[in-house]
């Protein structure tokens, strides 16, 4: 394999490339040296690997062209991977603030793999006896805006035969969405064409051929071609078969990802299939000029050989000058069995082998049905097909199998179906695909048959109904014992149901939508709430520079703009503020920033949509902004606007500027936090220990009101006990039953990718149960960052509590926390309850992941533990880990939780109205100092 620009560049020489424009004039100089000796050693034809961007970055820190370099950098950052194209006869690199002439051709031009074209078909279906192909196509980084020269054809793999296609063009706003880039608009791309199967006959007959499906579309001083790439296709998510003729098939599938047609003249197929005495019967049927002899069953193994394989005689039962019938007799009880009772599948491959030696993949006639054979207690064989008419024959787990799916006016789904299982000791669930969460549905179960009715649109949730939540969801039966997602068992449709999805349902402002997915698999799919002006990089970036710019020319109106944790929750200091001018009877609007429309709201409070038109609006208009988050670097606070920053924690683990010399440090990030921060009127601290790390780590210049955090005034309110009461009784708690509530933070090195944390559960749940079960109940709050399911929840002894809205509320009726670095532990720390910390991993944190303000050890108000064994005897005995650890809790009290009265929300209020009487705000100061 030739070597690849990416792979030579040393790590510490990329960092110092990435956070250039942070570095000192004398650090910039020495990097520029070191880049140019680093191109000069390398072949170009290896610096010409990297993308366009990159490979003008390196040129240009080899020239030794500063200026310019920053300017692509300043580029790269607000459109990575983005540039302009320019030229009639050659397409070459366009980038703000860079002559491009001057760079050598090999750099500036650029040929089709630096601008390729895009694609995705949207839809893939038959209309009217032909095959309709729906999608949109494009040249990245060349705008798509109003349409543009485009051409079709079918292209007949080892043969020069070309059948152009008819394309239609229209207006598609998803290819802009979706192209994860915010510099140009490709709504202009979408097409439809269709496939007449009559133009891929020859000579007036069917033959065997395969057919790529591409796409010609006119760009800078070329044209570049490229073959459809598959999408969300609902209906066709894994490709199409359809009879052109008796025994001839035209099958669309993704082979690498990209659409193409194979004419399949069958040579011999599976007509049907029957079980006598543990016997399946296989029937099969030839051509004439066919003759096969035997059916290889196998259990493939990726890069390995088979695990299971086994020949069986096809023996001729009837025919003459048509088709020839056989049958391969094959024992149930010679087939490899599902590898657990529950979940688990065993994929066979079955094979047809001819007398000349040939082989091929069995496929099925269009009279061959589905259908499921009892094997065992909870296994069945199934034999079936799939979406391209491969015969398919499987040992599994006993499968609820859908057969009716219906959508009511009231936007109510019925999902009705057929299990030969134990219906009784099973739930039906369902799992988002991207968070891996579940959502419990009622089931109803009689006579081998379940049904499951509800509602989307209005999901329960502990403070009331909600939508559920965007994306995509799979129907899983579990059974009740089971304490995770391992076993789970897919719901399917049946198959000859499977083209009557998708069926679509519009919400109140989402649409559902029940599709499949490896042929009989069904999920439902809740839909973006933001609405096509709304959506993707492009039309935010529109949103913000126009929209959002129109608006800040408006009056600003007594309005109050909420944001918790990004429109997550109803809850923490914004809410304590909030909940504080209410009572006051400060005559405002209330506007809260829900993300989702995940977050139930008060009566009389007006929620926006984070990022909609609405919310921009508000953003630009409300007289006072209330944040516990920050704010990205391109909102500039109006003349006359109170933005209160009141954050969300303690820190325990370094943060901000803080992190500087550690590979964590985001240089870019520290050196946007002056601005970021002199945007906020003032920011909220907790206590004395946290005001002088927020003045360093943020490089706040702003006002820092050192009043305590809103959110902990609920320790002293009046109705606390009451409030309890009601919260126990939302999470449906026994009477007399302890609380022990788990609250870790996430790992940085757990991770499915960007700021998507797994779930780095240590404790022993089963083992917790067992010794804790009869007295205690376990409340597991995962960080918002963390995905994946609670191993136990729902079992009667581990709630996920994860989406109950406000923490603060939890804290009212743990009895004992367990936490590890979060910074949960400093707000519990003025309940006076037993605290534990779960540390397992402290070594590794401290030193490799996160730094941390002080020594855990010596500081921390209850004991640092490593096991999950001594975790458990700790809760066990938490009286006299308590008196242990009296004296150094009330230190720790002392240290971290003043001011703690009860009127913190009051202070912050009080600044508010403060900074905003006569509605003229002073300009924030570098020295500004901490306000008590």
């Amino acid at each position: 394999m030739a070597a690849r620009f990416t792979d030579r560049v040393p790590d510490e020489l990329a960092r110092r490339l990435r956070y250039l424009p942070e570095a000192t004039p004398e650090e910039q100089q020495l990097f520029l040296a070191d880049a140019k000796r680093f191109v000069a050693g390398l072949d170009r034809k290896v610096l010409r690997t990297a993308g366009p961007i990159t490979r003008t970055k390196w040129q240009l820190a080899a020239d030794g062209r500063l200026s310019e370099l920053l300017a692509v950098l300043a580029h790269d950052r607000e459109h990575p991977a983005t540039i302009k194209v320019q030229g009639l006869r050659t397409a070459r690199l366009s980038l703000p603030g860079l002559d491009s002439s001057v760079l050598p051709d090999d750099i500036a031009t650029l040929n089709r793999k630096d601008i390729p074209v895009r694609s995705r078909i949207t839809e893939l279906d038959w209309a009217d006896g032909k095959l309709r192909v729906r999608g949109y196509a494009y040249v990245a980084n060349v705008p798509f805006e109003k349409g543009g020269l485009r051409m079709a054809a079918l292209r007949r793999r080892g043969s020069k035969r070309v059948v152009p296609l008819r394309i239609r063009s229209f207006v598609e706003p998803a290819a802009t969405a979706e192209s994860k880039q915010s510099m140009h608009n490709f709504d202009g791309s979408g097409f439809e064409l269709s496939v007449n199967p009559r133009q891929l006959r020859r000579r007036g007959g069917w033959q065997s051929s395969k057919w790529d499906l591409g796409m010609i579309i006119a760009g800078p001083g070329n044209l570049y071609a490229g073959r459809l790439a598959k999408g969300n296709l609902g209906s066709a998510v894994d490709g199409l078969v359809r009879r052109l003729d008796d025994g001839v098939r035209l099958v669309a599938t993704f082979p690498k990802n990209r659409l193409q047609l194979t004419v399949d003249v069958v040579p011999a197929e599976v007509t049907g299939h029957s079980v006598d005495n543990g016997i399946l019967t296989l029937v099969v049927r030839a051509r004439p000029d066919s003759e096969p002899k035997t059916l290889r069953i196998e259990q493939p193994v990726k890069d390995a050989p088979p695990a299971f394989s086994m020949e069986f005689p096809l023996e001729r039962r009837s025919g003459g000058q048509g088709w020839i019938q056989y049958e391969a007799r094959v024992p149930l009880d010679k087939l490899p069995t599902a590898q657990d009772a529950l979940g688990a599948t065993a994929d066979l491959h079955t094979m047809i082998r001819f007398a000349d030696g040939k082989e091929r993949r069995a496929t099925v006639a269009e009279t061959m049905t589905a259908r499921a054979y009892p094997h065992g207690t909870d296994e069945e064989i199934a034999v079936d097909t799939d979406a391209v008419g491969v015969f398919r024959l499987r040992a599994q787990a006993r499968r609820p199998v859908v057969d009716r799916v219906e959508w009511n006016a009231a936007g109510e789904l019925t999902v009705e179906g057929s299990y030969s299982g134990p219906g009784d000791r099973m739930r039906l669930l369902l799992r988002h695909t991207g968070r891996h969460e579940d959502r419990a549905l009622d089931m109803s179960f009689a006579d081998g048959r379940f049904t499951a009715c509800f509602t989307p649109d209005a999901v329960s949730t502990y403070e009331g109904e909600v939508p559920l939540r965007a994306g995509r969801w799979h129907f899983n039966f579990r059974a009740v014992e089971e304490w995770d997602h391992v076993r789970d068992i897919p719901v399917t449709l049946r198959q000859d149901l499977v083209e009557t999805l998708p069926k679509r349902w519009q919400g109140g402002r989402r649409t559902y939508t029940v599709g499949r997915s490896s042929f009989d698999r069904f999920f439902l799919e809740s839909g973006s709430v933001l609405g096509p002006d709304e959506t993707g990089g492009y039309r935010q970036r529109k949103l913000r520079e126009k929209f959002h710019t129109q608006q800040r020319e408006l009056p600003i109106k007594e309005a109050v703009l909420y944001a918790s944790f990004g429109g997550k929750q109803f809850s923490d200091s914004p809410r304590a503020v909030y909940e504080e001018l209410v009572r006051r009877g400060v005559e405002v609007e209330h506007i809260w920033t829900v993300s989702d429309e995940q977050a139930v709201v008060p009566e009389g409070v007006t929620t926006v949509e984070w990022a909609s038109k609405e919310w921009y609006e508000a953003l630009a208009t409300s007289r006072y902004l209330v944040f516990n988050h920050g704010i990205r670097d391109w909102f500039q606070r109006r003349e006359g606007q109170v933005v209160v920053q009141t954050w969300h924690g303690t820190p325990l683990k370094k943060i901000g500027a803080d992190l500087l010399g550690t590979p964590k440090a985001n240089l870019a990030y520290i050196a946007s936090l002056n601005d970021r921060f002199s945007q906020y009127s003032f920011l909220v601290s907790p206590n004395a220990f946290t005001t002088p790390i927020m003045k360093n780590a943020f490089r706040a210049t702003c006002e820092i009101l050192e009043s305590g955090y809103p959110r902990n005034d609920m320790f002293h309110s009046a109705d606390k006990e009451e409030r309890a009461a009601l919260v126990r009784a939302r999470l449906g708690i026994p009477e007399g039953k302890k609380i022990v509530l788990y609250a870790p933070t996430w790992r940085d090195d757990q991770r499915y990718g960007g700021r998507r944390f797994k779930l780095d559960n240590q404790v022993d749940l089963g083992a917790a149960q067992r010794v804790l079960g009869d007295d205690h109940v376990f409340l597991y709050r995962k960080h918002p960052k963390v995905l994946d399911s609670i191993p136990g929840a729902g079992q009667g002894f581990v709630h996920d509590v994860t989406s109950y809205p406000d923490i603060a509320e939890l804290y009212l009726i743990a009895d004992v926390l367990i936490t590890d670095y979060s910074s949960v532990f400093f707000d519990f720390a003025h309940s006076g309850k037993p605290m534990l910390f779960f540390t397992y991993d402290l070594e590794h944190y401290r030193d490799e992941l996160r730094g941390l303000y002080f020594d855990l050890g010596e500081r921390a108000p209850g004991p640092l533990i490593k096991t999950s064994d001594e975790l458990i005897a700790a809760i066990r005995d938490i009286d006299e880990v308590s008196r242990t650890y009296q004296e150094r809790y009330e230190q720790f009290a002392r240290d971290f939780c003043e001011p703690s009265d009860g009127h913190a929300a009051e202070r912050v209020v009080d600044r508010m109205l403060e900074l905003s009487a006569g509605h003229v705000l002073p300009a924030p100061s570098a020295e500004a100092q901490p306000v008590r």
